[in-house]
């Protein structure tokens, strides 16, 4: 049985993108999250105070965890009150001890391609950055490993696109910090294997996630470049089993009653599709709204 489930939030979670929203959807996830046992985590490129915004805006189920800043932190949710995982963060600041966060933000502040991201899309442990989304990316990527090189600087570069602007974005963190592996340490100090979770997402960020052997579900909104992209990695990585492409319209065998029939896999439709394909049995905490024990 799933017991961890992980979900990117903007144009994963929330409809926040161009496609449509299916109606009920949002619905159904909260009666999913009520009633199963399953802990509950955002998995974002947000900070904290974004992440509790998008909560209260979109009325969102509470989760027990925040994974955020693209994984560079870690916040338990308990008491009314958020935690910051201070392990976690001890542990990916081994990678940036040596050099600090100022100097590795001034190697990449020198590429004339980046562009630094406003203060609030900074954060200890992750720099953030625009870039135009038509130039040589595979260059750049070399120009500035080869500067890394240089000064034995371990970090991780996730780039993506925002959809809805247009633009490129990297993210810059510690080596050992990222989104999946933020996710497999929050499954192990809840002594959860990587079997019993699932992962949602939609963008580039996500692909680590997506393409690895944590079961994950691509949302059907993701861009056809990302789609591309995820089936590609995955098949790379040796886990081609893990990946789950939701497309909607779920047969009504799939789910009798009120449910996911008819619904078009996109946002918080997609991701409880890809929750049935790989636990067809938790499809009893969507039909009832009576806590199952």
């Amino acid at each position: 049985m799933m017991k961890l489930l992980c979900t990117d939030l903007d144009r994963t979670l929330l409809p926040n993108g161009a496609q449509p929203e299916s109606p009920e959807a949002r619905v159904l996830f909260s009666r999913f999250v009520e009633n199963s046992a399953c802990h509950l985590a955002y998995v974002s490129g947000r900070h904290l105070s974004l992440v509790k915004h998008a909560i209260k805006e979109y009325a969102l189920p509470q989760p027990d965890f925040a994974i955020t800043d693209v994984g560079a932190r870690i916040y338990r949710y308990e008491d009314e009150l958020w935690h910051n995982d201070k392990h976690w963060q001890e542990e990916i600041d081994k990678n940036w001890a040596v050099h600090g966060r100022a100097f590795i933000c001034g190697v990449f502040d020198s590429f004339s391609e980046l562009t630094l991201q406003e203060n609030e899309k900074q954060s200890t442990h992750k720099i953030s950055f625009y870039h135009h989304a038509d130039i040589d990316l595979q260059g750049l990527q070399r120009q500035i490993e080869d500067r890394l090189a240089r000064y034995t600087i371990e970090v991780s570069m996730i780039w993506s696109h925002d959809d809805l602007t247009g633009q490129g974005l990297l993210d810059v963190l510690p080596r050992s910090a990222s989104k999946y592996h933020a996710i497999s340490f929050l499954a192990d100090i809840l002594s959860v294997g990587l079997d019993q979770v699932v992962f949602a997402g939609d963008s580039g960020n996500d692909l680590e996630v997506l393409c690895s052997e944590i079961p994950s579900v691509l949302v059907a909104n993701a861009s056809a470049e990302v789609r591309d992209m995820a089936q590609a990695m995955v098949q790379e990585n040796g886990h081609p089993t893990q990946l789950y492409l939701a497309h909607g319209g779920l047969p009504a065998e799939d789910l009798s009653g009120e449910g996911l029939q008819g619904m078009n896999g996109n946002y918080s439709a997609g991701i409880l599709e890809g929750v049935l394909y790989y636990h067809p049995d938790m499809k009893r905490f969507i039909e009832s709204g009576a806590e199952v024990t």
